[in-house]
């Protein structure tokens, strides 16, 4: 358990706990809900198959930031590997904080917890996606030193693209 500041704990959840579990799902749907989640509240399936899920994925982990008993943000993570350092990496496959814990340091809390994780886990990076338009998240990230991947920047920086299945 790592506590960033005063009142803010960031910790791993345990997916085998109720009640994290629950937090996990409510705090994923609230992300969804907002326009930079989709806009849509995540499906009964996937609320239900979510923990689950991740529970079954080896490499998952999520992180929990609470205000006393009050769970404000999430992370969840997914340990790849990097093969040019032949070393783990981890992505933010989600970071969701209630919208009225926004601009609270809570997202700059959950993004040093990812880090340290990440050590821990022996990673080589730390990567994530980002919205175009989401300046607020963007802004964070620049400031922690997260910029556009390139391996040589005459051949241009990464796109992330989908196919969805």
């Amino acid at each position: 358990m790592a506590t960033l500041a005063p009142t803010l704990i960031v910790r791993l959840a345990d997916y085998t706990d109720a009640a994290d579990a629950a937090r996990v799902v409510a705090l994923l749907d609230s992300y969804a809900r907002d326009p930079m989640g989709g806009g849509k509240p995540l499906s009964d399936d996937v609320r239900e198959r979510l923990v689950p899920g991740l529970a079954a994925h080896s490499g998952a982990f999520s992180l929990l930031a609470f205000a006393g008993d009050e769970a404000l943000g999430l992370a969840n993570c997914i340990t790849g590997f990097s093969t040019f350092a032949a070393r783990p990496l981890v992505n933010i496959h989600d970071m969701a904080v209630l919208p009225e814990a926004r601009g609270k340091g809570v997202g700059r809390s959950l993004m040093l917890a990812v880090e340290a994780e990440a050590r821990t886990r022996g990673a080589c990076k730390i990567t994530l996606e980002v919205l175009s338009g989401n300046d607020t998240a963007k802004g964070l990230y620049a400031a922690l030193g997260y910029g556009d991947y390139a391996l040589d920047p005459q051949v241009g920086t990464a796109l992330f693209w989908e196919k969805k299945l």
